[in-house]
C-alpha cells in the first residue's frame, strides 16, 4: 500500500488540472490511505508538497472535484495540517466551490473549510470577510432535505457566530426564517440541539433578536416548555433550560421585549407569567428573569404592578427562603427592584408588603442576593418617608448593612450597603434613624463613602452626613473625630475636580460641625476659613454664595 500511496503522490503531484482515470485512482488511493492511517497519510502527503497541485485540480469543476474536497477535509482534521492547506492557497478555490450545484462537492468543501478554519477565529474572520454567511445561508434553505448538508451549514453557523463580525451579515440574511423553518420540521433531540446552538449566539444580536421573533422563534420555544416541562428525561430537562434560557435572551432587546409584552396583553407575556409559579425550579427562574427584563421601562412597570405580579414574585420569594435556590432568588430580587422604580409603584408595592418578605433574606450569605436584596430595599425607599424611617430603625437591618459595609471582597454588596444606609437617612430625614446608624456604627462607612470615586455616592454621603450633624451632632461627634471628617471634607474642598455640589455639600456640614468643640478646633487648625474664601471667585455661583455664608460662619465663630 505505502508504494501504491507513493506512486500516487507522484502523480497527482505531476498532474494538472482537469479528470482523469490516473488521477482518479491517485485520489481514491489517499482517500483509502486516509482511512487506513490518517496521521502518517497527511505527514507524507506534506513531504511530497502534493497540497500545491490542489488549488488546480479544484479549479475545474469535474468528477474529481469531490474527492479532492474530501481529502483536504480529511487532511485538516490535523492541527499540524491546517497551516499548510492555508499556505498552499486552499481557502478561496474551497470558498468559490460553495457556489456549485453539486451536493456532494458542497458537502465536502463545507467540511474542508471548517477543518481548516476550526478554532481559529482569523481565518474564520477571513471567510467572513469571503462572503460565505450569505452563501451558506442561501445553500441552507436550497437543500433543506439534504440532511448531511444542513447539519454542515448549521456546524459551521455555530463556529461563524461566535464571532462579532459576523452578526452584521447573518442580520443582512434571511437565517432567522430559515432557522426557525429547520427547527419546526425537527423530531429529533440532537437536531433541535444543534440549531439552538446557532440560536444562542446569533440571539445576542439585537436585530436578529427582532427577526427571530417575527419568525416565528417563541412559539417554538414556547413549545418545547410545554413538551418537556413535566418529563424525568436528562435530555428533556436540559432542552428546557436551553429554550427558557433564550426566550429570556429575546426579551433583552428592546423591540424584541415590547413586541412580545403587546402592552400587557401578549399572549406570550401570560404564558411566561405562567412559569412563575410552576414547581420547576428552571422555569421559576426563566420567568422571574423574563418579569425583569419586561420591567425595563416605566410603563411596563406600572401595568404589571397594577396587575398582580408582585404577589406571584412574593409568593416564589417565600417558596425559597429557607434551603432556597439561590439564582431564583436573585432573578425574583432583580424584578421586583426593577418594578419598583417608577415612582407610583413604590407606595403600592410597599403595602403589598415587599419590604418584609425581601428582608427574609438578610441572613443570605451569597453575594448576588445580598446585592439585589440592597437594591430592590433602596428602590423601594426612594422618597418614601415613613417606609425609610421603619426600615432605618430596624436595628437588625442597620446591623447587617454596617457588616455589609465592609465586604472588601464585593465592591457591588459594599457601594449598594452604604447607598442604602445613606438612602435611610436621607428619605427619613428622622432623628430615630439617625441614632440607629450611629448606635450600629454606620458613620464611619458614610464618611469613607464621601471619598468614593463615584460623585453621586460622595454627594449621597455628604448629605446624609449633613442630617447627622443636624439632627445628633452630640451623639454622632466622637465618630466624626474618630473617622477624620474635618480632613476628608478638607481634602474635597481643596481639590481641584471635586464637582461644584461636592464644595458645595462639604461647606453646608462644615457649617452644621461647628457646634462641636473638637470639630471646631480641627476646622481652625487647618485654615478652613482660608480654603473657603478662595471659593467665593468660584464659577458656580451656588458654590461662591455657599463660600461667602460659609466664610461668614466661621468668622463669627473664630
Amino acid at each position: 500500500m505505502a508504494d501504491n500511496l507513493s506512486e500516487a503522490l507522484k502523480t497527482l503531484k505531476l498532474s494538472s488540472a482537469g479528470a482523469s482515470d490516473s488521477v482518479e485512482g491517485c485520489l481514491d488511493c489517499l482517500l483509502k490511505a486516509l482511512a487506513h492511517n490518517n496521521v502518517e497519510t497527511s505527514e507524507k502527503i506534506q513531504e511530497m508538497g502534493v497540497l500545491a497541485s490542489m488549488p488546480a485540480l479544484l479549479s475545474v469543476q469535474n468528477s474529481c472535484t469531490s474527492k479532492v474536497a474530501n481529502i483536504i477535509a480529511e487532511v485538516a482534521k490535523n492541527e499540524f495540517m491546517r497551516s499548510p492547506c492555508v499556505e498552499a492557497g486552499l481557502i478561496p478555490p474551497l470558498v468559490q466551490l460553495l457556489n456549485s450545484k453539486d451536493q456532494e462537492i458542497l458537502l465536502q468543501t463545507g467540511r474542508a473549510l471548517g477543518n481548516i478554519c476550526y478554532d481559529s477565529h482569523s481565518l474564520q474572520a477571513q471567510l467572513i470577510s469571503m462572503g460565505v454567511i450569505p452563501t451558506l445561508v442561501r445553500l441552507l434553505g436550497v437543500h433543506s432535505q439534504n440532511t448531511p448538508l444542513t447539519e454542515m451549514c448549521l456546524i459551521a453557523f455555530g463556529n461563524l457566530a461566535e464571532l462579532e463580525s459576523s452578526k452584521e451579515q447573518f442580520a443582512s440574511t434571511n437565517i432567522a426564517e430559515e432557522l426557525v423553518r429547520l427547527f419546526r420540521k425537527q423530531a429529533e433531540h440532537e437536531k433541535k440541539e444543534m440549531i439552538f446552538e446557532v440560536l444562542a449566539p446569533l440571539a445576542e444580536n439585537d436585530v436578529i433578536k427582532l427577526q427571530l421573533v417575527d419568525a416565528g422563534l417563541v412559539e417554538c420555544l414556547l413549545e418545547v416548555v410545554a413538551q418537556t416541562v413535566n418529563s424525568e428525561r436528562e435530555e428533556d430537562a436540559a432542552q428546557l433550560k436551553t429554550a427558557s434560557d433564550l426566550m429570556v435572551l429575546l426579551l433583552l432587546g428592546d423591540e424584541s421585549m415590547q413586541k412580545l409584552f403587546e402592552g400587557g396583553k401578549g399572549s406570550v407575556f401570560q404564558r411566561v407569567l405562567s412559569w412563575v409559579p410552576s414547581n420547576n425550579h428552571q422555569l421559576q427562574l426563566a420567568g422571574a428573569l423574563a418579569i425583569a427584563n419586561f420591567a425595563r421601562n416605566d410603563g411596563n412597570c406600572i401595568h404589571m404592578v397594577d396587575t398582580g405580579i408582585v404577589q406571584k414574585l412574593l409568593e416564589l420569594l417565600d417558596r425559597h427562603v429557607e434551603e432556597g435556590n439561590v439564582t431564583v432568588q436573585h432573578a425574583a430580587l432583580s424584578a421586583l427592584r426593577n418594578l419598583a422604580i417608577p415612582v407610583v409603584n413604590k407606595s403600592k408595592m410597599l403595602l403589598a408588603g415587599v419590604s418584609d418578605v425581601v428582608l427574609k433574606f438578610l441572613k443570605s450569605e451569597m453575594p448576588p442576593v445580598q446585592f439585589k436584596l440592597l437594591g430592590t430595599l433602596r428602590m423601594l425607599i426612594d422618597t418614601q418617608a415613613d417606609a425609610a424611617e421603619q426600615l432605618g430603625t430596624n436595628v437588625k437591618l442597620v446591623e447587617r448593612l454596617v457588616e455589609w459595609c465592609e465586604a472588601k471582597d464585593h465592591a457591588g454588596v459594599m457601594g449598594e450597603s452604604n447607598r442604602l444606609l445613606s438612602a435611610l437617612i436621607r428619605h427619613s430625614k428622622s432623628k430615630e434613624v439617625v441614632r440607629t446608624v450611629i448606635q450600629g456604627g454606620g458613620v464611619k462607612h458614610l464618611v469613607l463613602m464621601a471619598t468614593s470615586e463615584h460623585m453621586i455616592m460622595q454627594n449621597e454621603a455628604l448629605v446624609a452626613l449633613g442630617l447627622i450633624a443636624a439632627l445628633h451632632l452630640d451623639c454622632a461627634e466622637k465618630d466624626f473625630v474618630s473617622s477624620s471628617l474635618v480632613t476628608v471634607l478638607h481634602k474635597l474642598l481643596t481639590e481641584e475636580h471635586s464637582a461644584p455640589e461636592i464644595k458645595y455639600n462639604s461647606m453646608i456640614l462644615i457649617c452644621s460641625i461647628m457646634g462641636s468643640e473638637p470639630l471646631h478646633k480641627e476646622v481652625q487648625s487647618l485654615a478652613f476659613i482660608d480654603v473657603v474664601s478662595g471659593l467665593r471667585s468660584h464659577e458656580n455661583k451656588t458654590v461662591s454664595h455657599q463660600a461667602s455664608l460659609t466664610e461668614q460662619r466661621l468668622t463669627a465663630q473664630s
